[in-house]
């Protein structure tokens, strides 16, 4: 415990992001580029969807991604109200606008995926509507963090919302199971093995681990950038000769001292 609580101190992470983004984002560019050279010109077409089921490569990752950032969230809201961690919001807050991302690109792949397959751009499918609610609670706790300018009481709202948004995420796991839906049901994380061919399916596990990567990169320089921007914050208060705002800022802003 005390090891894991010395690496995640702000000043710890910073050293340790200077070592781990750039290889996480070396990672990130040979993976995509085995990837889509897999899915592009490896992977068969579909005996019934043809070429159109290319957009998996990118719509399945990124939906993934969605639900598994959405996890991280949970874990950091847990950190800003059980332990109170001094990482934990710092972690939560720039999660929120990566998640909203990748559920977006869900959201549009699925979109175009939709259309030839179903003949709509969109349906009211139990699958659908509710990775649209899980877009719309990341930009409703991306509002949530610009909206409140005091940090501990943003993450600690914030901390509230995602807990209570945690419902959803076995409500999209699920919900092929539980209603009719257009969707198909799960064909990878399945008890019986993946109902994939294999010349499909390494392509997307491929493509998974790209995308992964890609957010571990760009998760850990969104905190580094978080860290340094309230350094940056208390630099200018100290400076401006602003009176402390009670011991529980006090302790906040001592946190992320250099």
């Amino acid at each position: 415990m005390k090891i894991m609580s010395n690496y995640a101190n702000p000043a710890n992470f910073l050293r340790l992001a200077r070592v781990f983004v750039p290889l996480s984002a070396t990672l990130t560019a040979l993976l995509l580029g085995v990837g889509l050279y897999l899915a592009w010109f490896v992977a068969p077409p579909d005996y019934q969807q043809g070429e159109t089921v290319r957009i998996m490569y990118l719509h399945v990752p990124a939906a993934w991604l969605a639900m598994l950032i959405y996890g991280v969230m949970t874990s950091a809201a847990l950190g800003t109200l059980v332990w109170r961690h001094p990482l934990a919001d710092a972690a939560q807050k720039p999660a929120a606008a990566l998640g909203a991302s990748f559920t977006l690109l869900c959201l549009g792949t699925g979109s175009l995926w939709g259309k030839p397959m179903w003949g709509a751009w969109w349906v009211w499918d139990a699958r659908l509507t509710s990775v649209l609610v899980l877009f719309l609670i990341y930009l409703g706790l991306v509002a949530l963090w610009r909206t409140i300018e005091d940090p501990g009481k943003a993450a600690r709202a914030a901390a509230i919302f995602t807990l209570v948004g945690a419902v959803n995420i076995p409500i999209i796991k699920f919900s092929v199971d539980w209603w009719n839906t257009l969707h198909q049901p799960a064909s990878v994380f399945r008890l019986g093995g993946p109902a994939i061919a294999p010349s499909m399916l390494w392509p997307l596990v491929v493509m998974a681990f790209a995308f992964t990567f890609l957010f571990v990169t760009l998760y850990l320089m969104a905190i580094r950038n978080e860290i340094l921007r309230r350094r940056l914050r208390r630099l200018s208060i100290l400076a401006a000769g602003a009176p402390e705002q009670g011991p529980a800022r006090a302790a906040w802003e001592a946190a992320y001292e250099p």
